[in-house]
């Protein structure tokens, strides 16, 4: 599993008009990327932390494969950056997981 996080700074009195862009964002690009198990947007409980957007695919290779993707460029309204990802963006393997029941 490939996990990749965003932080996302988004001040107090905006942060209505971002969860419904990003969340409409989010349903409609995301739905049909291959390898992607999982997209996520957290609402931070304390106004000065930041959102964080958690995207859960199953390796770096569908996560790249999605960055050049018209998925990609739909919801961001561009192609890759240069040099790669942005510093906002951080990326993880998982090392272990442990699930409950249901």
């Amino acid at each position: 599993m490939y996990i990749v996080m965003n932080r996302l700074e988004v001040p107090a009195e905006q942060a209505g008009t971002f969860e419904s862009h990003f969340s409409g964002n989010m349903t409609s690009t995301l739905g049909d990327v291959p390898g992607l198990h999982r997209a996520a947007l957290l609402r931070p409980h304390r106004d000065e932390d930041p959102y964080v957007a958690v995207m859960e695919f199953t390796d770096e290779t569908a996560f790249r494969n999605w960055v050049t993707s018209d998925a990609f460029r739909a919801a961001h309204g561009h192609g890759p950056r240069e040099g790669g990802e942005p510093p906002s963006v951080a990326s993880y393997e998982v090392v272990t997981e442990v699930t409950g029941a249901a």
